[in-house]
C-alpha cells in the first residue's frame, strides 16, 4: 500500500485485491460479540469534512473505531473554516495535535492530493471524495459487493473482477462515484459501460478506459451489475434534460428494466437514493438490490484501508488466526 489513498487510478490490481481480501477478513469482526480490534490502538483518526455526508463520514467514524483508533470528527460548519480559516492553517492545527491519518470530503477537486503533497501534515491522507474527481474508497466497497455477489466471500479471496460487465448509469458528468468505479473496475478486469444522457457524459470520456451508451434498454440484458447514480442538482447550474419524467422514463430503472438483467445480475446504488427518479421504489426494496449491503461493507472496506495505510503490512493480511487472537 501507498502512503495515502488519493485516487483508485494509483491503486495496482495487486493494491485493490489486497484491499478486498483484507475487507474480507475484516468483515468477519462485525459477526463478533464485541466488533473491535486492537490494531490501531493509539492513533488518532480525524474526520475533515467540508461537505454534508451521512454515509462515508459514520462509515469512517465506525471502522477507526473498530480498530481501537481515537477519533475526532471535523466538519466545516460551526468551525473556523465559516470564518474563513484556510485549507493550510486548518490542517497545521490537526498536525500539532498529532493527527495520524486525515479522511478528507471536500468540494473543491484536488484538495485531498494538496493536503497531502503540501508537507503540512505528515500523517496519511484518504480522499473521501473530492468534488467531481474521485471517491477511492466507494469504488472498493462497489467492488467488494461485485465480488462477494458474483463470485462469493470466501471463493472471491485473490480474485479479481476479469471479465464482469458492470453498467454505470446516470449523472456520469458531476459523478465523482463513477470516475473511481471507472478506474478500479478497469483494474480489475471488467468492462464497463456508462450509461447517461449526452448532455451528462464528461468532455473527454473517449480516453476513459470504459465505453459508452446512451441506451439502457440495450445494455441491460449483458449486465453483470448495474449500478444507478443520483442526478446531482446541487453541482449543476443549467439544464441538463427535459423533465425528470422524461429522464426517468430513459434512464431509471424500474421492474420491467430490472426483469431484463440476467437472472445473477445486481442492482446498486452509492446513495442517497432519489426513489421515483433513477430508481423506482420496487427495485430498491429487491433482493437484487445491494445499497443497503454497501453501507455494511463500507465499513469493512474503510477499515482494511485505515489498517493497510497506518498499521498493517502490504505483503501480510490479517489472518483469521491473527483476529482471534486478538479477541
Amino acid at each position: 500500500m501507498m502512503r495515502h489513498l488519493i485516487s483508485a487510478a494509483d491503486l495496482t490490481r495487486d493494491d485493490a485485491v489486497l484491499i478486498l481480501d483484507t475487507a474480507e477478513e475484516m468483515a468477519r469482526v462485525a459477526d463478533r460479540p464485541i466488533k473491535k480490534l486492537p490494531t490501531l490502538r493509539g492513533r488518532t483518526v480525524v474526520n475533515l469534512f467540508f461537505e454534508d455526508s451521512t454515509r462515508t463520514r459514520i462509515s469512517f467514524e465506525a471502522a477507526a473505531k473498530r480498530l481501537s483508533a481515537d477519533v475526532i470528527n471535523f466538519s466545516a460548519k460551526g468551525s473556523s473554516v465559516s470564518k474563513g480559516e484556510s485549507l493550510k492553517d486548518t490542517a497545521l492545527t490537526l498536525e500539532a495535535m498529532g493527527a495520524d491519518a486525515v479522511v478528507i470530503r471536500h468540494g473543491a477537486s484536488g484538495a485531498p492530493y494538496r493536503l497531502a503533497t503540501s508537507g503540512w501534515i505528515e500523517g496519511a491522507v484518504v480522499n473521501a471524495g473530492d468534488g467531481t474527481h474521485e471517491h477511492p474508497t466507494q469504488a472498493l466497497l462497489d467492488a467488494f459487493t461485485m465480488r462477494r455477489r458474483l463470485v462469493g466471500a470466501d471463493a472471491g479471496l485473490g480474485r479479481d473482477l476479469d471479465g464482469r460487465r458492470i453498467t454505470v448509469v446516470g449523472d456520469i458528468l458531476h459523478s465523482r462515484v463513477a470516475r473511481s468505479n471507472v478506474h478500479l473496475l478497469n483494474t480489475l478486469g471488467a468492462h464497463v459501460t456508462l450509461v447517461a444522457p449526452p448532455t451528462l457524459v464528461p468532455v473527454g470520456v473517449e480516453r476513459w478506459p470504459c465505453d459508452v451508451s446512451y441506451s439502457l434498454d440495450a445494455v441491460l440484458p449483458e449486465s453483470d451489475a448495474v449500478m444507478m447514480l443520483r442526478v446531482q442538482r446541487e453541482r449543476m447550474n443549467a439544464a441538463y434534460f427535459p423533465t425528470e419524467r422524461e429522464y426517468s422514463r430513459r434512464y431509471g430503472l424500474d421492474g420491467d428494466r430490472m426483469a431484463r438483467m440476467p437472472a445473477h445480475a445486481v442492482v446498486m446504488h452509492p446513495g442517497p437514493m432519489v426513489r421515483g427518479m433513477e430508481i423506482t421504489a420496487e427495485v430498491a426494496d429487491s433482493d437484487r438490490c445491494t445499497a443497503v449491503e454497501q453501507v455494511a461493507n463500507g465499513v469493512s472496506i474503510r477499515m482494511a484501508v485505515l489498517y493497510l495505510l497506518l498499521g498493517g503490512s502490504e505483503t501480510a493480511l490479517p489472518s483469521a488466526a491473527r483476529i482471534e487472537e486478538n479477541k
